[in-house]
């Protein structure tokens, strides 16, 4: 697949969701839910860089760090629903965006309890901040189909950019990955 039909794919599953990102749409929280995700500078970057990495590891590490990241995502959100918050929130998401920029820089591949571990541990810390943000009057469920459809789009764009790449292209994402890297030390310094 060229790099030209990868980005068009990508722009055409991630449209719809930018659309309804306006207010006016009869939103019962599923609009909510997509828009959250695409709408942080530190969402955006950790959820395609957890694409990026998976692209990058072998065998179960590929299907096992996205799927991670979602459920746990999910499990936080619901303790955000509930109103359960996690100390240093905002530090520890913003600490993800330069963890996930640097695993993506450096490539690497560590065994695969430490990166499900990892990836469970940032997922959750966005998870619960999408929960604890659940809009008034929005049904909660709707939202979480919202911001997991959002998330698994966003790893999914990441994993198509990596694979569809040609090898040669392989530090064009390792340099993507420092700079998120250096927008989770901007973050985190903020």
């Amino acid at each position: 697949m060229s790099l030209k039909k990868l980005f068009g794919a990508a722009a055409l599953l991630l449209a719809p969701a930018l659309a309804f990102a306006h207010p006016g749409h009869g939103d019962n929280g599923w609009v909510a839910g997509v828009s959250h995700p695409l709408g942080g500078l530190d969402h955006l970057l950790a959820m395609v860089a957890v694409g990026l990495w998976a692209a990058q590891q072998k065998g179960a590490a590929r299907w096992a760090l996205p799927c991670t990241f979602v459920g746990t995502m999910l499990l936080g959100g619901v303790l955000g629903f509930e109103g359960l918050g996690l100390p240093a929130l905002e530090s520890g998401i913003a600490a993800s965006v330069l963890a996930l920029g640097l695993a993506v820089a450096l490539a690497v591949r560590p065994p695969l309890f430490v990166t499900v571990g990892a990836t469970a541990v940032f997922a959750l810390f966005h998870g619960v901040a999408h929960g604890l943000e659940l809009p008034a009057m929005s049904s909660p469920w709707a939202y979480a189909a919202g911001f997991v459809a959002a998330t698994a789009a966003l790893h999914a764009a990441g994993y198509a950019l990596v694979r569809g790449l040609p090898a040669a292209a392989a530090p064009l994402v390792r340099i993507a990955g420092a700079a998120s890297a250096a927008t989770g030390v901007w973050l985190l310094a903020g």
